[in-house]
C-alpha cells in the first residue's frame, strides 16, 4: 500500500514565495483609470504564478507530488471591480508552462474553493456567485491545460434548516451544472453538519468521488468507526485515473478541536492507518496543518521507527 503525502498552497520552507498576493477592492478603487488597476492586477498575478513554479519546483525536488494550488492565484477575478479583465488570455503563457510542468512531472494537483462555494443554498444570488467561483477554477487549470484529473473539492454545504432538503438541493443544483465543470468536482465531509455516510450518499447518487476528511470525521460522524465505511469511499474513485484521496489534520486542543493543529499528530494518523491497511488499496494524503510543508517532513520523521512503515522518500511511505 504506497501513500504519498502532500501540503497546501503555502511553503513554511521556502521564503518569498507566496502564490496569493493579492490587494483590497477598497485599495484598488483608490486607483482611477481602469487601465492601471488591471496592470496592477495582472502584476500580482504573475508573481503568484511565478512563485507557483517555484513552489513546483521545490515539490519535485522534495519528492511532493501532492499539491493543491492556493484559490487566490487570481487576485479579484470573480469581483465586480475586475470584470472585463481577460486574465486567461493575458497570462495564458504563464499558465501553460506550469501545466506542462505538472505533466511532465506527474504532479496531482487540486483546488479547494471557498467556503461561499455553496451549491445547495436557496438563494439563487449564492448559486449564481457559486457558479462564477467554480468557473474561475475551473478556468485556471483550463489555461494550465489539465484535464479532469486536476479536481475541485467542495462541501455539500449549509444546513438551511433541514438537512434531507438541503442534501437534494444540491444534488439537483449539481446536475445542472456543466459537464466540464461536474468532472472536476469531489466532496468533502464537514465537521459541522454533513457526515462521511451523508456525502458518501450524495456520492453515489451522483457519481463523484468522495474525500474523506479523517480530522472532520472524529469532530462529526454517525457514531460508527470509519472502518466500515472506508473501503465504500475508495470504491468512489472507481474509474478515475488517480487513486482515492483522503484529507488529514490534528485537533489543535480540547476546546477548539475543530482548529488545525500546526503538526499532524503521527498516532492520530497511525490509527488510520490502521484501518486503511484493511482495505489494501493505494492512496494520497492532503496534510491540513497550519505548518504546511514542515509539517508533512515531521510527520516522516516521526513515522521512521515505526516497524511497520517503509519512508519510500521525503514524502512517500509504504504499509
Amino acid at each position: 500500500m504506497i501513500i504519498r503525502l502532500g501540503y497546501v498552497a503555502m511553503s513554511m520552507v521556502l521564503k518569498d514565495c507566496s502564490p496569493s498576493h493579492t490587494v483590497t477592492a477598497t485599495n484598488l478603487e483608490k486607483i482611477k483609470e481602469r487601465e492601471i488597476r488591471i496592470l496592477k492586477l495582472q502584476r500580482l498575478a504573475r508573481e503568484n504564478l511565478h512563485n507557483t513554479q517555484r513552489l513546483l519546483y521545490y515539490n519535485e525536488a522534495s519528492d511532493i507530488y501532492v499539491y493543491r494550488i492556493t484559490s487566490k492565484l487570481i487576485p479579484l477575478a470573480t469581483h465586480p471591480i475586475a470584470q472585463g479583465w481577460n486574465w486567461t488570455d493575458g497570462l495564458k503563457d504563464e499558465l501553460k508552462s506550469l501545466g506542462e510542468y505538472v505533466r511532465e512531472q506527474g504532479l496531482r494537483i487540486s483546488a479547494h474553493p471557498d467556503h461561499y462555494t455553496l451549491l445547495n443554498s436557496p438563494r439563487e444570488d449564492v448559486i449564481e456567485k457559486s457558479l462564477q467561483d467554480l468557473e474561475y477554477h475551473n478556468n485556471i487549470f483550463k489555461g494550465m491545460g489539465l484535464d479532469g484529473t486536476a479536481k475541485l473539492v467542495i462541501h455539500v454545504g449549509g444546513l438551511y434548516g433541514h438537512k434531507e432538503e438541503a442534501m437534494a438541493r444540491f444534488v439537483s443544483n449539481f446536475k445542472k451544472l456543466p459537464s466540464y465543470i461536474k468532472e472536476r468536482i469531489t466532496l468533502e465531509n464537514d465537521d459541522k453538519v454533513y457526515t462521511a455516510g451523508d456525502v458518501l450518499d450524495i456520492c453515489r447518487e451522483i457519481e463523484v468521488p468522495m474525500v474523506l476528511d479523517i480530522h472532520h470525521d472524529w469532530c462529526n460522524n454517525d457514531g460508527g468507526n470509519i472502518s466500515r465505511l472506508l473501503g465504500e469511499i475508495f470504491d468512489t474513485w472507481e474509474g478515475q485515473a488517480l487513486v482515492p484521496k483522503i484529507h488529514i489534520s490534528s485537533p489543535k486542543g480540547q476546546k477548539n478541536f475543530r482548529s488545525h493543529a500546526d503538526y499532524i499528530d503521527p498516532e492520530f494518523f497511525l490509527e488510520f492507518l490502521k484501518t486503511a491497511k484493511k482495505t489494501g488499496r493505494d492512496f494520497d494524503v492532503m496534510i491540513e496543518a497550519k505548518e504546511k510543508d514542515r509539517a508533512l517532513f515531521k510527520l516522516i520523521n516521526d513515522l521512521e521507527d515505526i516497524k511497520w512503515i517503509r519512508i519510500i522518500n521525503g514524502a512517500s511511505i509504504e504499509c
